[in-house]
This record gives structure tokens, sequence and C-alpha cells, in this order.
């Protein structure tokens, strides 16, 4: 997996969680190769951007991505999860926050970008769900608000083949697959000055995820992977 590991840097549970993470992994003969650890920032606000490929990106992502931080990252979530026996408390420990079912829009936004201005490490999908066939869909546009709204660095993190190990629909996931874990440099977005707004979240928002999707085999790039190829001949 190469790079240190700064689990001493994170409280009890966080680093319980990993290493059974890792076991859970080991017992499956999964294999996870990282790559990119020395773009991962040491200190204040990061804004982590994610593809959603399978119902295994969260635990990869507690088990392999957070040690390499030293921090917990904060996480939005179901704040009726987080009242669950066990599984609530697992993941209010792992940074997860609670929000509203039917919060609004402005709301969930306050409480997210709210990590970011404390100087901590914000996660999220920006996708919202996770791919039925593990290829990129359309993301939503919180994700690239928060980036412009904040000025916080984006780190774009891409997972390549989990959709193999636990693709969304199974019960369990699958042993014997190989899973790559891909950490791209960061970078500061902003919106367009010479198109009307909605259409520069727009384009924000393919840029944000075309630094994920560049990370990506072309079978995984979905519907960004045209941004790519534009990219590529320019």
């Amino acid at each position: 997996m190469g790079g240190e590991v700064r689990t001493r840097k994170l409280p009890f549970f966080p680093r319980f969680c990993g290493f059974t993470g890792r076991l859970i992994f080991r017992i499956l003969l999964t294999r996870v190769r990282i790559t990119g650890l020395e773009k991962i920032p040491q200190s204040g606000p990061v804004l982590a951007v994610f593809n959603h490929s399978s119902n295994s990106d969260g635990m990869l992502l507690v088990a392999y991505v957070i040690p390499h931080f030293g921090r917990t990252f904060a996480w939005p979530g179901k704040a009726e999860a987080l009242r669950w026996p066990v599984l609530g408390y697992c993941m209010r420990q792992n940074g997860v926050f609670g929000v509203r079912r039917g919060a609004s829009d402005l709301e969930s936004f306050r409480v997210a970008k709210s990590v970011l201005d404390e100087g901590r490490i914000l996660a999220i999908f920006p996708e919202g769900t996770r791919s039925r066939t593990g290829a990129m869909q359309e993301a939503k546009p919180g994700a690239t608000v928060l980036a412009v709204r904040s000025g916080a660095p984006v780190l774009p993190i891409a997972i390549v083949g989990s959709q193999r190990l636990w693709p969304r629909g199974a019960l369990l996931p699958r042993p014997l697959r190989r899973v790559e874990i891909h950490v791209g440099d960061t970078f500061t977005l902003s919106m367009p000055e010479d198109a009307d707004r909605r259409e520069a979240l727009r384009l924000a928002t393919v840029e944000l995820m075309r630094h994920i999707a560049e990370m990506l085999p072309p079978e995984q790039r979905g519907v960004y992977a045209g941004t790519v190829e534009r990219e590529t001949r320019a």
C-alpha cells in the first residue's frame, strides 16, 4: 500500500474501525492499492470528493484513506440513522453528522460549510447515490457550491473496481477482488463568469467531476467520459 499511516493521531474508535475494515477486506482476499498519498494535505480545510460505485466505498475510505490523513472525515448522513443502536454510535464516532430528513438545502449547506470553516475535512460523494453500473452518474451541484463558497481546496479521490467487490443491490461483498484508490492533486474551483448562473454552476460541476473521472478507467467514467477526452485532446 505504501506511505506512512498516521493512525496514532486518530482517536481510538476510528483506529479500531479502520483496523476492523482492513481485516474484513483481507478475509475476503481483497487486494487494495492506493496511489498519490503524498498529495494529501497535512492540515487545514479539505473538501474530499469521491465517485460512488459500490456499497463498500464508505468502508474502503474508513479502512484505507482516513488512516493516511491522520484526521477523521466529517460526512453528511441521515440524522435518524445516528440514533440507531450500535451502527449510529459507529457512524458518529467516524465523523458522520446528521442532516434532517426534509431539511432545506440551505440548512444542509450551512452544516457542511461549517466543517470547512472550522478547518476540518468534509467528505462528499457528489453523485449522491451509488451507481448501478459502476460508471459515474451526473453529479448534484452541492459539492460545487461548497467548493466555490468556502474556497477550500478540493481533493479528488477515485475508487476503481469497487463495483465488482460489492455492487449496489448485492446482499454481501464478493471475495477475490481488486480495488485501487487514486488520490489526485488538490485544486480550487470557481464558476465561469461568462455564463448565466445555472450554466456556470453546471460547467463548474463538470470540471469538479472531471478531476475524478480522469483517474478512472474508461468504463467507469460514465457521463463524464467526454470531458476527459476533450481535456486530453486540448
